[in-house]
């Protein structure tokens, strides 16, 4: 695994050109939006937008689940996202028949964990906001996922997030590192969350990434770990603990596992793993080979372990997996430095504020 890591970062020393050709391109494109020569449109809506600077992993859905179990509870709420992998295209609104072939496996978790909200996708977000209010017209704010480059649309209150292991301040435009658009881009966000950090983080740790990161004056910024539930069976639900005597297989197609495999190897007596792309659409090829791997593990304290994420791509067979021990790690955010407070009452100001700008009262 060393070798390939090794590998794969001198190969892409060689597409420095690319990476060159494609920062202009984003430089231009900046260049015309912040002088107003392509226009965004602002909707007469409260819009948080949720994203990155980079591909990859940085915990763009923990933090819309965040979003969506906090506000909703005080307003009629809508996520909208791309619903990447999906197959089908164009504008789709979640319904209780809906599955992730439809929406998408981000979508899908959304649809899941807060069924009375509305969950709309597409790729074109422009059209997409109209038709969801034209859909949904009690809808009185819309959280935008994976929406922070895409400046055709003007949210009015922009999060950023950076993964603690690869903060956009070490990174290069694709393909030699990672980022979609340029490191300057970070200004347009009112806060900056680093995520995945270690759960001990110091605050001289901190600090020194706040120095990094080299703050305006409008921006606050947040640390947040991943916080690991008790696992729940795929299908029925019902719960059990994860403990030094269990043996794991874990199925797995997200774009960093890396703090997913550290918490297992600690928590568990021994695991192997199937790692997939990530977005893997799961065929019964792949069950079987889950099989294969499963009946080599020689005890009777063993489990099949997979994400939220890709729960919602297996539930499809349920009938071949409702009576396996087949169990879902659920993940959920952790402010640091008891931050938690202090981001939920900057993140309820926002449309609480918008609405009594427009003489209106409609907090619940």
């Amino acid at each position: 695994m060393l070798f390939k890591n090794v590998y794969l970062r001198s190969f892409r020393l060689f597409l420095f050109p690319l990476s060159l050709l494609y920062g202009g391109i984003l430089m231009l494109k900046n260049y015309l939006y912040d002088k107003k020569i392509i226009e965004s449109i602002e909707f007469n809506i409260p819009i948080i937008g949720v994203g990155n600077l980079s591909i990859g992993g940085t915990g763009k859905s923990p933090m819309v689940d965040y979003l969506a179990g906090l506000l909703k509870s005080h307003f009629p709420i809508a996520t909208l996202s791309r619903g990447y992998r999906r197959r089908t295209s164009g504008y789709v609104l979640a319904n209780e028949l809906s599955t992730s072939i439809e929406i998408g496996d981000e979508p899908m978790q959304f649809h899941l964990s807060h069924p009375e909200i509305a969950v709309a996708v597409g790729e074109k977000r422009i059209e997409a906001v109209p038709q969801l209010l034209y859909d949904r017209p009690d809808t009185k704010l819309i959280i935008l996922d994976d929406a922070f480059q895409h400046r055709e649309i003007k949210a009015g209150l922009d999060i950023l997030l950076t993964d603690y292991s690869n903060l956009y301040t070490r990174d290069f435009f694709l393909p030699t590192g990672d980022l979609r658009d340029q490191k300057s881009s970070a200004h347009q966000a009112k806060i900056i969350v680093v995520t995945k950090c270690p759960p001990l983080l110091t605050h001289e740790e901190a600090l020194a990434i706040k120095n990094e990161l080299n703050l305006l004056p409008h921006q606050q910024l947040f640390f947040t770990s991943i916080e690991y539930g008790d696992p729940y069976h795929i299908i029925t639900k019902e719960k059990r603990q994860l403990t030094k005597q269990d043996e794991v297989l874990l199925i797995c197609g997200i774009a960093n596992p890396e703090p997913l495999t550290n918490y297992i190897h600690e928590i568990s007596k021994t695991y192997d793993a199937i790692f997939y792309r990530d977005h893997h659409i799961y065929n019964i090829d792949d069950l079987s080979d889950m099989k294969m791997r499963f009946d080599l593990i020689h005890s009777e304290e063993k489990m099949y372990l997979t994400t939220d994420k890709d729960a919602v791509r297996l539930v499809k067979f349920k009938d071949r997996i409702m009576n396996l021990p087949f169990y879902v790690l659920p993940i959920s955010l952790k402010f640091l430095f008891n931050q938690k407070e202090v981001f939920d009452q900057l993140i309820l100001q926002y449309p609480i504020s918008f609405y009594q700008n427009i003489g209106s009262d409609i907090v619940q």
